[in-house]
């Protein structure tokens, strides 16, 4: 009978592939430290996934995971995260994760499983039949070559309405790095996709009949959730909003809280109004529309509804209706999704890239969107497309492409910005057809080895915001100076880190947000206004460690980190703090296990340091800093020549932000010459045999031998 502790179910569920056996194991016996989803995925690899271990390799693995946190009442909870050996990381592959929210994960939970490990591979497509105890590996041929939508279709009519498929769609089949799964239409984990396949994996669909227990008082639950729903703002926790409105002391135009009363979503039927008082926390939904914000004023009337994750009223992917799409493209006129994969379409084209109240760009995202979320193709954060504008316009694949296929490419559609264009590019991809599909599809890497184009020609490119190993920045130097400098650093692919981006462009004037940070980070000076920055100092070094942490925090509980941390409120009777222990007191109620911020803070920090280690071991590298944590080029760069500290300019100084790295280094307790822990350091957080192994394998900075 599995061990449970409030908030986790009490099961792993473990299915080799390649055997057929399946089997569970105690959740709490041997995770309880790493409070779920990619706590559980990082040790996973490290326990059982040898370094040098491909990601197409049959003994690599891919854990789906949950969190404690998931599959409760928490507001903004529902994530996933898909961990594995990350196949777009160049030029060696390494650790990597992959973040979906939709319902999968408390689907997964309800049907009594905190997390999937998946191992081995099928001798033919297969797909996993998940309904509480009863989990089966069925055949999946008639699916395969099918897409996302229809797979999706076919499940859930076999295993009833109330079921979650994640599935992948051609991309992932042809194992292409560029592959994501997608759940619930539109919620995808990217460059995992192309590990499924690999496996013969098509899809896992799940049914729960289940719930997840709270142990704490039900009274003090509630209570806990009335106070967060009071402390939300808009998308990406912009707690001030956009417009002028006697209901709010402050307004920023750049706030992504654009629901304006008078506002309607014009495509519902009826169209919906947006009225009442904007800090009504039944009218959250309202805050929020991605499509709006990225697109213009003119999405409003294409606008549905929004859609979102489990138990999120934040409602983030944007439901759109078009009719002219499927009378120009042929295909369906709805769509739905947020942020980069809502623009998807739109950022092949230059002339469009950006372009806000453009019907040509709205279509064009309609189609991206529908074109990637069906074959399961993955931006990488827009660096697909930012490599497809500086190859295509910079001559790259005029010279190398061969002639007969760079003719075939529609590309007078290409410089008309047509988005037919689309249904021609991205099929290729998908498909890896040709050379310019295979290449795209293998991700941005693949561009460097098989064109022998040096990486410094998109390194000192601050147009392709490309940072290193194959990825882009991530919130960066452009809204957070040294702090997010020093995250786009840590990762092994794009840092997907929004804890600092969340407090830094909530909205707030800065007078006040100081303020906040000198309650937080101890100084005022822990951040600056973005573009108006001054010289490092060990408090913003401390917030970056604080973003880290709670971002790993979230993928472990499960929690939303587009939306937390819930450092800022609208509230303006409480200054506008909102609550920096929130997740701990949540986490506390839910296991019954009190546990506070520092706690939990250092839970996480344990998390964070598993994946340094499994990055350090399977790189054979312990100077991190000069092997891993680099910066491009760009970043010491502006285009006007405006020196570094100068007001309007992101340009940073090379040395101080080597004095910004040998801050975080001393608040992470790690060796300052390697950016690597010491064998004690592991020992500290929990993570004793780690540090072991990797002090004998000659892994720990040279100074503790």
């Amino acid at each position: 009978m599995a061990v449970r502790s409030g908030g986790f179910v009490g099961k792993v569920l473990r299915v080799d592939l390649s055997t057929g056996k399946i089997s569970a194991e105690e959740t709490l016996e041997r995770y309880a430290t790493l409070l779920g989803g990619a706590g559980i995925g990082y040790r996973v690899l490290w326990d059982e996934v040898p370094a040098g271990t491909g990601p197409f390799d049959p003994a690599n693995k891919l854990t789906f995971a949950a969190g404690a946190l998931v599959g409760t009442s928490v507001p903004c909870n529902g994530r996933a995260t898909v961990t594995t050996i990350f196949p777009t990381c160049w030029p060696k592959p390494l650790v990597g994760s992959g973040h979906m929210g939709g319902h999968f994960a408390a689907k997964l939970k309800y049907a009594g499983y905190d997390a999937l490990i998946v191992e081995g591979k099928a001798e033919k497509p297969v797909w996993l039949m998940i309904r509480d105890a009863q989990v089966e590996i069925r055949d999946a041929r008639h699916l395969w070559g099918t897409g996302i939508r229809r797979t999706t279709q076919e499940l859930s009519q076999e295993m009833g309405p109330d079921c979650v498929v994640a599935a992948i769609g051609q991309t992932g089949e042809n194992q292409a790095p560029m592959g994501m799964v997608v759940n619930s239409v539109s919620h995808s984990a990217g460059g995992v996709g192309g590990v499924m396949g690999g496996k013969n994996l098509k899809a896992v669909a799940v049914q729960g009949s289940g719930a997840v227990r709270i142990a704490g008082d039900k009274a003090a639950w509630e209570k806990l959730i009335k106070f967060h729903l009071s402390i939300l703002g808009g998308n990406n926790q912009h707690v001030v909003p956009s417009f002028p409105t006697p209901q709010a002391e402050y307004y920023n135009p750049a706030s992504r809280w654009i629901g304006q009363p008078g506002k309607r979503w014009g495509a519902a039927k009826p169209p919906v109004e947006i009225n009442g008082n904007i800090h009504d926390p039944n009218r959250i939904a309202y805050r929020t529309n991605s499509a709006a914000y990225f697109l213009g004023d003119e999405a409003w009337k294409y606008t549905v509804r929004g859609n979102g994750c489990t138990a999120c009223p934040i409602r983030c992917h944007t439901m759109l209706k078009m009719p002219s799409v499927t009378t120009k493209y042929g295909i369906p006129d709805t769509g739905q999704n947020t942020c980069v994969a809502l623009m998807f379409g739109r950022s092949f084209f230059t002339q469009l890239a950006g372009k806000k109240n453009s019907e040509v760009a709205i279509e064009a995202c309609m189609v991206g969107m529908h074109l990637a979320d069906d074959l399961g193709l993955w931006s990488n954060y827009g660096q697909l497309q930012r490599d497809l504008r500086k190859l295509y316009e910079g001559g790259y694949l005029k010279a190398r492409l061969g002639s007969k296929e760079y003719a075939s490419i529609p590309w007078d559609k290409y410089d008309n910005a047509d988005p037919a264009f689309l249904l021609d590019l991205i099929p290729r991809i998908a498909n890896r057809q040709g050379e310019l599909g295979e290449v795209l599809s293998r991700g941005t890497g693949a561009i460097f080895d098989h064109w022998s184009i040096p990486e410094a020609q998109w390194a000192e490119d601050h147009t392709t915001t490309y940072w290193k190993m194959g990825h882009p920045k991530h919130h960066a130097n452009e809204d957070d100076g040294q702090c997010g400098v020093i995250i786009n650093t840590q990762y092994n692919r794009d840092a997907q880190c929004h804890s600092h981006t969340n407090f830094v462009r909530n909205g707030l004037p800065l007078d006040v947000q100081k303020k906040l940070a000198a309650a937080i980070w101890g100084s005022p000076d822990a951040l600056d206004a973005p573009g108006d920055y001054t010289p490092a100092n060990v408090h913003k070094a401390k917030r970056a460690k604080w973003s880290l942490v709670r971002k790993e925090l979230h993928d472990a509980l499960g929690v939303c980190n587009w939306m937390g941390p819930w450092a800022a409120s609208p509230l303006q009777e409480r200054g506008y703090a909102g609550d920096d222990s929130l997740e701990s007191k949540f986490l506390s109620l839910a296991t019954g296990q009190a546990m506070d911020r520092e706690e939990l803070d250092r839970a996480g920090e344990r998390i964070f340091t598993l994946h340094r280690a499994l990055t350090i071991r399977d790189m054979g590298q312990v100077d991190m800093r000069a092997a891993h944590d680099l910066v491009p080029p760009w970043v010491f760069k502006d285009q006007n020549g405006a020196a570094p500290f100068t007001k309007g300019s992101i340009r940073m100084d090379p040395d101080d932000i080597a004095r910004a790295m040998d801050f975080f280094y001393e608040v992470m307790g790690w060796d300052q010459k390697t950016g690597a822990p010491g064998k004690a350091r592991y020992a500290e957080l929990g993570l004793a045999d780690v540090g072991e192994a990797l002090d004998a394998a000659g892994l720990t900075p040279k100074a503790e031998k």
